[in-house]
């Protein structure tokens, strides 16, 4: 199979491609027969209107709505409202982005990066002789935060010299601007004082100078996606930018302690000293609640397309899966965003049926999934990872959970990109779909060495006992169920500590019709699996020692999670080999491929924005690989649907379109 991958990656890099289109390709979705009565003693038709002299009375009045909409949100709102450089909590991003939108470039409603001339008076960019390249931004006058500052070029630079700084990474930030900006790496060691990169050139206009190796990039108006951000809001008083002519520095207190208590302030904070600038204010977080309360910034002066919002408040809630459809029908929120599981799908249509409602629907971007811990216990064996997708019918689980709204993709994709849509028919023929074979996965770990039992006998097929494995030191680590024999030999049993988040229709079905299918207990396989809070989860799956030493060391070899792909498919970094990378929370699968890295690096540097058909290229030859090592196990990629209240008028989404986005056109009925 690999020399088969191998060879055919080869005639994929050497062949012309027929061009490709950029963005704005989806296809429409029909919506799926959901077989839901439709009242056959109801009269649908209007018999027509009886001609009268007598006088008409008038219609009742119009019932009034609230200017407001309450968000349900299927994932806590952590608090943590520091861009992205700490945390990407789903719904703590949606409020980020409700409340900073001023980015010089931005994606329009097809996904694809345009210019933001609310903010960007005027951009040049220029190659340097040494193959960097320059980007110089003026942006316009008069844009201020909420609370009436001005924003000038150093709000938009700040953050910038920040990414590239030791400290930084110091108070727990995950952030590449040093491995992007010229002088970014030699500030970050210390060798410089300064990112000469960038340049504060006067009030309304800065530069920013991309490394040449980091030229061409194929989303390269994404360079220039910088947003501005208050200086002394964010790390106080006693720190500033400077520029004396040799590049961009933060000067002053500028140390982990220095800033630490401010920073922390500002990422949590919650209140009408937040200092933003964004469509919405965020006024108010309760934690005990979990529910956040956003308003209508006055000083907004529009996105990309001049729009502002005319829904006055935003409420975000924390739904529950046990008791949302009732908290629909009540009141408790009226506003259901990106509702994945099918059986929800279709009681949010019978909601609907019942009046007060209406929904959209598209394609998701993105999948979910199964997630491997690919250096740690069983799961570091490609074989195993074979195995597992082999003994799930993926079919099966599509079909149960979405029930009809959705499928099964066999690559690191959803059906909502435009990539996707581009390579379908190729993606099926090329990709191994890992169909339900039990046979073929116990062929998978015998040729793998999971032949022994725990005393070092030969494993009987059909025994039901767990197999096992001889293995290094080295592949043996921190695993818990290892066994040594006198002899020294080290067994590694198959048994896969699984970690699930409470209270999950996914977590369920997969235990179900995997963890105690007969099938893999058959197969010599155990799945143990271990319930805990999503925030626990996530703690264990980046092992991260910030929130307790036990979540550090590597406990599970398997994780159920879900993910959306932003309109920039830019997987560079996400399979870094480099273990300074790895400590700050990239490649979180911990899968060390070379070819891996490579091959992501190349999918987007070193190809210009205007060769899709090189791109495509890459992006094939990655879904090949990693079809192939298998880091995750797509379960389903779905149609999504939002309910929302039927008096909300010109309310539209798609893959890339969100509801930060669609809130600023939608407005209330009269």
């Amino acid at each position: 199979m690999k020399k088969n991958m191998k060879k055919l990656f080869a005639l994929l890099l050497a062949a012309l491609m027929v061009c490709t289109i950029f963005a704005g390709c989806a296809k429409p979705v029909e919506k799926p027969n959901t077989d839901q009565p439709q009242n056959p003693t109801e009269n649908t038709e209007n018999p027509p209107a009886e001609e009268t002299k007598d006088p008409v009375e008038p219609a009742a009045p119009a019932e009034k709505h609230e200017n407001k909409v309450v968000y349900g949100s299927t994932t806590e709102i952590s608090g943590d409202l520091g861009n992205a450089w700490w945390t990407n909590n789903a719904t703590d991003k949606m409020i980020r982005d409700l409340t900073n939108d001023y980015g010089v470039t931005v994606t329009n409603q097809g996904g694809e990066y345009v210019v933001n001339p609310t903010i960007a008076k005027n951009i040049e960019s220029v190659v340097n002789p040494d193959g960097s390249k320059t980007f110089t931004v003026t942006i316009n006058e008069g844009l201020t935060y909420n609370n009436g500052e001005e924003i000038k070029a150093a709000d938009f630079l700040w953050a910038e010299v920040f990414a590239c700084s030791k400290v930084a990474m110091d108070t727990g930030a995950k952030l590449t601007g040093h491995l992007t900006y010229v002088g970014g790496k030699d500030y970050y060691d210390g060798t410089a004082t300064a990112v000469s990169g960038l340049r504060l050139i006067d009030d309304y206009t800065f530069s920013v100078t991309i490394l040449a190796e980091k030229i061409p990039y194929y989303y390269d108006l994404n360079y220039i996606a910088l947003k501005p951000f208050s200086l002394k809001y964010w790390l106080g008083e006693g720190v500033e930018l400077k520029d004396d002519g040799e590049g961009c520095y933060l000067a002053g207190d500028f140390t982990k302690e220095g800033i630490e208590k401010q920073l922390e302030y500002a990422r949590f904070n919650a209140g009408e000293d937040r200092v933003s600038a964004g469509p919405y204010n965020l006024v108010a977080f309760d934690k005990g609640s979990l529910q956040a309360t956003l308003t209508i910034n006055p000083n907004y002066a529009g996105n990309f397309e001049g729009q502002k919002p005319s829904v006055e408040k935003i409420v975000v809630t924390k739904t529950e899966d046990a008791t949302w459809a009732d908290a629909l029908k009540t009141g408790a929120f009226n506003f259901y965003d990106t509702v994945t599981d099918g059986n929800q799908i279709n009681t949010a249509l019978d909601i609907i049926a019942e009046g007060g409602f209406d929904y959209v629907q598209f394609d998701r971007a993105g999948y979910g999934m199964l997630n491997f811990q690919c250096d740690f216990g069983p799961t570091q064996f490609e074989a195993v990872r074979h195995a597992v997708a082999l003994l799930l019918d993926r079919n099966e689980f599509a079909n149960t959970f979405c029930q009809g709204w959705g499928g099964v993709v066999n690559g690191m994709y959803g059906t909502g990109l435009w990539q996707y849509q581009e390579a379908e028919e190729w993606l099926e023929m090329t990709l191994n779909p890992y169909s339900y074979d039990p046979e073929a996965a116990v062929e998978e770990l015998k040729a793998d060495g999971w032949v022994y039992n725990a005393d070092g006998s030969d494993y009987v097929d059909g025994s039901g006992e767990i197999r096992y494995k001889k293995v290094t030191e080295v592949e043996a680590g921190t695993y818990a169920h290892n066994v040594t024999l006198a002899d020294g030999t080290i067994l590694m049993p198959l048994i896969i500590e699984w970690s699930s988040s409470e209270n999950n229709p996914v977590s369920e079905l997969l235990n179900v019709m995997l963890a105690q299918g007969t099938q893999t207990a058959e197969a010599g396989m155990k799945i143990n699996q271990n319930v805990m809070t999503f925030t626990e989860l996530l703690n264990y799956y980046y092992r991260d020692a910030s929130q307790g030493d036990k979540y550090a060391v590597p406990t599970y070899g398997m994780f159920n999670l879900a993910s959306n792909f932003n309109p920039a498919y830019d997987q560079s970094y996400e399979w870094t080999l480099d273990p300074e990378m790895v400590a700050q929370g990239y490649n979180l699968n911990r899968l060390y491929n070379e070819a891996m890295d490579a091959l992501t690096m190349n999918m987007v540097y070193g190809v210009d924005s205007s060769n899709t058909q090189l791109y495509m290229t890459y992006w094939k030859g990655f879904q090949m690989l990693w079809n192939e090592l298998l880091p995750q196990i797509p379960l389903y990629s779905n149609i999504y649907i939002t309910v929302y209240p039927d008096w909300l008028e010109n309310y539209t989404q798609d893959s890339f379109w969100d509801f930060q986005q669609a809130i600023l056109y939608a407005t209330v009925a009269e």
